[in-house]
Order: C-alpha cells, then structure tokens, then sequence
C-alpha cells in the first residue's frame, strides 16, 4: 500500500508547535507515508487528484481531511454565518436577533481577536456547554448571568500511529510513546461511566498487545 499525504501549507499539524509537527512528520515516515508539504490540491476527479504543479495521483482510495462545512443550524435559524456554515453567536454563545437561542461547539463561530473563531474540537464544546447550562441554573435561580464566555485552552493533543503522538499541553512538549500514552488516558478519563473507561481500556490493550486492526475490509475476489 502506498499512502501519500497532501498538505497545502509549509507543514503538517499547523497548530502544533514547529518541533512537534516536525516529530510528526517523522513518524509518518518512518511508517513508510510520503508526505508532500507546501503542495496543493487542485482538483479531484473519479480517481485522480489533481496537485499544482501539474502532477497527477492515481488512486481508488482518496480521503479529503482538509476540513468540513458545519451543520446547516444557520440555515434553520436565519441567522448569520461564517463562510464554513457556523453560526456567528454573541460572547454570551446566544444567537444574535434570536432570544433564548444558544449555538455551541463546531456549529458556532465565536469571535476571536485573530478573527479565526475557536476550533471545532471536543473540549471547545465541552466549556460551551457548561457555560450555556451554568448561565440557565442561574437564570432560574434569579442569580446574575456571565455575560462572556471565556475558553481555556487545555492543550492539544494528535495520535500518530502504534505507540507514537504529539501533545502540547501549556509549556510542555511531548512527542513518541509518553505522548500516546497521554493521548489514551486523557482520552478514557473523559468517557461518561466507569464502565465505559474499563471497557475501552480493556479493548485498547487487547488491541495493543495482538497488533489487532483497528478495520476489517470485505473485498470482492
């Protein structure tokens, strides 16, 4: 199998610290990826994807992970959107022109000082919703409303491969096996249930300790 990697911009995992996108980079290769940084894609058609240049790849399987449009709430409330679809909502995370209506987590566009919006990832939605539900246990019970909602950046963290990951946790920096081992722990700590935590566990190392494919493929012989 061959796998080739297509990024745009001048590196991989653009939101990771150079170092560390760079550690990335290596680990894909060392997995036998090739990967092509400062190259973009033009055009994909049936099996071929076009990159600039000129240059054609041939391939029956082409995966697109350059980002998704958002869910279409916007269309359902009329209310503005960015050009990805997310909902531009107020710092309290309500709808503009909208009373009572909150948009959170990647269906919203909250503004920024760099104007990018916070990314679409678990824990943006995580401190939104409990903003959202903190700010309706007030109203009831007559105290006052926060009026901003304030993100706290916690870190971030990608898996690589079999025992290799990259994690940028405030002034800390890990890369190689510790940083999977973060990446899985961090990962079960936050599953709803004691039972869900052990039962992934328990799944994760019997997958670990067997080489067990994560996929089973039916194929027409």
């Amino acid at each position: 199998t061959r796998i080739v990697l297509v990024e745009a911009g001048p590196r991989i995992l653009a939101a990771f610290p150079e170092k560390l996108s760079n550690k990335a980079t290596e680990a894909l290769i060392r997995l036998g990826v090739d990967v092509r940084t400062g190259t973009k894609v033009e055009n994909i058609s049936g099996n071929l994807v076009s990159l600039a240049g000129g240059e054609t790849l041939e391939s029956c399987n082409i995966l697109w992970a350059a980002g998704v449009m958002a869910s279409p709430a916007g269309r359902w409330l009329g209310a503005p959107t960015d050009r990805s679809g997310r909902v531009m909502v107020n710092p309290d995370l309500s709808v503009p022109g909208l009373k009572d209506v909150y948009v959170i987590g990647d269906a919203a566009h909250f503004p920024t000082a760099d104007g990018r919006g916070l990314p679409g990832v678990a824990q943006v939605a995580i401190q939104q919703g409990q903003f959202v539900g903190g700010n309706l246990r007030r109203r009831l019970s007559g105290a006052a409303e926060r009026a901003r909602f304030e993100y706290r950046d916690k870190g971030n963290m990608a898996t690589i491969g079999r025992s290799s990951a990259i994690a940028d946790i405030g002034r800390f920096e890990f890369a190689g096996f510790f940083a999977w081992l973060l990446w899985c722990f961090i990962h079960v700590a936050y599953l709803i249930g004691f039972r869900s935590r052990a039962i992934v566990m328990i799944q994760w190392a019997w997958a670990y300790i067997t080489f067990q494919r994560g996929a089973r493929l039916i194929t027409r012989f």
